[in-house]
């Protein structure tokens, strides 16, 4: 019975330092790569600022501020300022509604609300299908237009927006990711062009709620 007890004991000791020793390592590892980690996705937040507003001199990411949409959650906005003019707005917004669960966008927008470009952050679409919401030939008729008077929907829902083929669900989701990105940033106001030096607080106007 003793020597059960006694290999009992050993055995509950190895695996109590086999668990610490684990422990460090993992903690370890974490501290090591937490750094480059990081530094990874605020360069891949900063490529897509810089893909979606081209030129501005600030650090966008610094003088980030988030506004509610509506639904219970918030956007990360980024003001562009060329040499302390604000010139546009960079909106990390999203869709719950792929056809294969979350879409990620990273939009921009000039103060009067035109969308100037949009990068792809994140998505899981269908290979060669909803994945082409992220070529040229898609997201680029988006360049230019006011959601103001461009309706983000596809024109099979009635919009102006040219689907991809064989993924209409896709297509809705990318509206929908813009079209909460625009609600967010202009809601409660008619947007206007300005060049001042400060970031207007949007976050004192009303919230419109995201169209279905």
């Amino acid at each position: 019975m003793a020597k059960i007890e006694s290999s009992f004991k050993n055995m509950t000791l190895s695996l109590t330092l086999i668990s610490l020793v684990a422990s460090a390592c993992l903690a370890f590892v974490y501290q090591v790569t937490k750094g480059p980690i990081e530094a990874s996705v605020l360069n891949k937040k900063i490529t897509a600022i810089k893909t979606v507003i081209p030129d501005f001199n600030n650090n966008p990411d610094s003088e980030m501020f988030r506004l509610p949409t509506g639904d219970g959650d918030s956007l990360d906005i980024y003001p562009a300022k060329k040499d302390g003019n604000l010139i546009g707005y960079a909106v990390n917004t999203y869709s719950t509604s792929g056809f294969s669960g979350n879409i990620s966008l990273m939009a921009g927008f000039r103060t009067d609300g035109t969308i100037i470009n949009i990068s792809v952050l994140e998505q899981k679409e269908t290979p060669g299908l909803g994945t082409k919401i992220a070529e040229p030939q898609f997201k680029d008729q988006f360049s230019g237009k006011n959601p103001a008077d461009f309706d983000l929907k596809v024109k099979k829902d009635g919009g102006q927006v040219d689907a991809i083929t064989a993924a209409t669900i896709s297509s809705r989701a990318f509206c929908d990711a813009l079209q909460r990105a625009y609600k967010t940033l202009f809601s409660g106001k008619e947007p206007n062009v300005t060049t001042t030096a400060s970031v207007p607080d949007l976050s004192q106007h009303k919230t419109i709620s995201t169209l279905n």
